[in-house]
């Protein structure tokens, strides 16, 4: 397994290893012990499908945060996180990232980042851990598409849920 150390700090992106052969392949998606480092003890696991064009984000828990590890298990998306500590050097920049079921890569997004992804293939089936339950008092978000984060999704004419629509602008939200 290889962690990439990413430009937001605190994001990471993780390599397994693949076991390849005629019948198919074999990857250990999670071992604790391996993950240690990403010192987020998980306590959910959540499984999204989502059809080809769809734009979920950008989401994010309040309290007490909420770390996420993400990947593709089937398809192709392209992951978008955004930096929403407030006091980080980093704080509104967002990066992007293309997570299939080929490659099997991981995103680790620590706390305080807005999570939302695109689906780039005809389906998508995206697990994620998650370091504290859902929490509907404590769910927040912002536009997917607000134009001073500027994020470029790789989609014409998304898909995307009312609420996601509704959601208030990057510079409405309360970030102290």
């Amino acid at each position: 397994m290889d962690i990439e150390e990413l430009s937001l700090n605190g994001a990471k992106l993780i390599t397994p290893k693949i076991y390849e052969d005629e019948r198919g392949f074999f990857i250990e998606a999670f071992h604790e012990k391996r993950y240690q480092s990403l010192e987020s003890p998980f306590v959910q696991d959540n499984h999204s499908y989502s059809k080809q064009g769809v734009i979920r984000g950008m989401h994010f828990q309040s309290e007490p945060g909420q770390a996420k590890l993400v990947r593709a298990a089937v398809g192709k998306i392209y992951d978008v996180i955004v930096d929403i500590r407030s006091d980080s050097p980093t704080f509104g920049k967002w990066l992007g990232v293309f997570l299939d079921d080929q490659s099997h890569q991981q995103l680790f997004i620590p706390s305080g980042f807005a999570h939302g992804f695109c689906t780039l293939t005809p389906e998508a089936h995206v697990l994620y851990k998650v370091s504290s339950p859902f929490c509907a008092e404590t769910e927040r978000g912002f536009r997917y598409d607000d134009p001073e984060v500027a994020i470029k999704w790789p989609v014409e004419d998304p898909i995307v849920s009312e609420r996601d629509q509704n959601s208030p602008y990057f510079y409405e939200m309360r970030w102290s």
